[in-house]
């Protein structure tokens, strides 16, 4: 970044003065400053090639406390895990972590009173890294913040200020996840945010993509989606464009009771036991299908066809051929829905 200490140079210099490979990760151990002098081991190679550390040696911090340390720690040659000695300096800012210093060290050539050039160096580097990170921690407050506002209030302005700040086109589009996935924003609920430029979309909870300006009715969408799920929907794919039906449900008004649509509903829900409302639900959902209801409800034919009975008796409706059968499945099916409430913050 521009004006920032060349933490580089002094990686360079400190390795051309120890005669010894010097490396400078990040607290998720990313490879960040590097200087080579000389063969290094096979961690340190992976590292630098693959721009990562191998599971076995990133154990290493936890198994020797470094992360925790606030001075220089030599941790002995690990041949097990491809690993020399070395010296380890953890990168700190104000008391803040913010990564490692290691110096390769097979030979014992440094000793402890000279490691003030190591810390000199550690130190420099998490000044950089420090401000590295309030820069990135600026930025994700900022773009919080407009997100916040459009998910209030579908504002052109605001969607144009995000695309802006996040150097996306102006006609960006958006899609939103549950649950949560990589690479997008995050938002509550285990729900997150995908930019969609261009032809590239995938397949979101919300459906389709929507102008970034429409953010907060993406999340509606997300959110009702994973609901209907939770209340025994199947979409495939899970994506509020295959919910069919079921967006009747979603869209009813708080104002419609279950009972409005079909009472059975409710007096199902008023028994003792839910089995009969349950077997209700399923017999519907399997469109009458009875050898594969009882299948899935883990009972006789027997039981299965009394339930029916019952369920008759107490709705006026005959699951395997009455009247009213669709109208108590959009009553059950609003009834699970409603029950669902607290699923994806719904």
């Amino acid at each position: 970044m521009a004006g920032e200490p060349d933490v580089q140079s002094a990686v360079d210099e400190l390795a051309s003065d120890l005669q010894l490979s010097v490396l400078v990760e990040d607290r998720q151990q990313r490879p960040i400053w590097w200087s080579t002098k000389g063969p290094v081991d096979h961690a340190r190679t992976t590292t630098i090639l693959g721009r990562h550390v191998e599971p076995a040696a990133a154990e290493v911090v936890g198994s020797f406390g470094l992360d925790r340390a606030t001075e220089p720690v030599r941790t002995p040659a690990m041949p097990e895990r491809g690993m020399w000695a070395r010296w380890c300096v953890p990168v700190r800012h104000e008391g803040r972590l913010h990564g490692y210093l290691w110096v390769l060290d097979p030979d014992g050539k440094v000793t402890p009173d000279q490691l003030g050039p190591l810390v000199d160096c550690a130190e420099l580097a998490g000044t950089v890294l420090a401000r590295r990170t309030r820069s990135v921690e600026d930025m994700r407050r900022r773009r919080d913040a407009l997100v916040e506002r459009l998910l209030e209030t579908s504002d052109p302005e605001t969607a144009r200020e995000l695309a802006v700040w996040e150097r996306l086109p102006l006609d960006v589009q958006v899609q939103v996840e549950h649950p949560r996935s990589p690479g997008g924003w995050a938002l509550a609920d285990d729900l997150s945010v995908h930019p969609v430029t261009g032809r590239a979309r995938r397949m979101a909870a919300s459906g389709a993509p929507l102008p970034l300006m429409h953010l907060a009715e993406a999340v509606r969408r997300a959110r009702a989606t994973a609901r209907a799920i939770a209340a025994g929907a199947r979409p495939e794919p899970a994506s509020w464009d295959a919910l069919g039906a079921w967006r009747l449900v979603v869209d009813a008004p708080a104002s419609l009771a279950a009972a409005d649509v079909h009472p059975g509903a409710e007096i199902l829900s008023d028994q003792a036991r839910l089995e009969l409302r349950t077997t209700a639900r399923v017999v519907l959902d399997l469109g009458g299908d009875m050898t594969t209801a009882a299948t899935e409800l883990h009972v006789h034919r027997t039981t299965l066809y009394y339930r029916l009975d019952r369920i008759q008796e107490l709705t006026g409706v005959d699951l395997r051929q009455g009247a009213g059968r669709t109208d108590l499945q959009l009553a059950l099916w609003l009834t699970a829905y409603r029950e669902a409430g607290g699923t994806a913050g719904a």
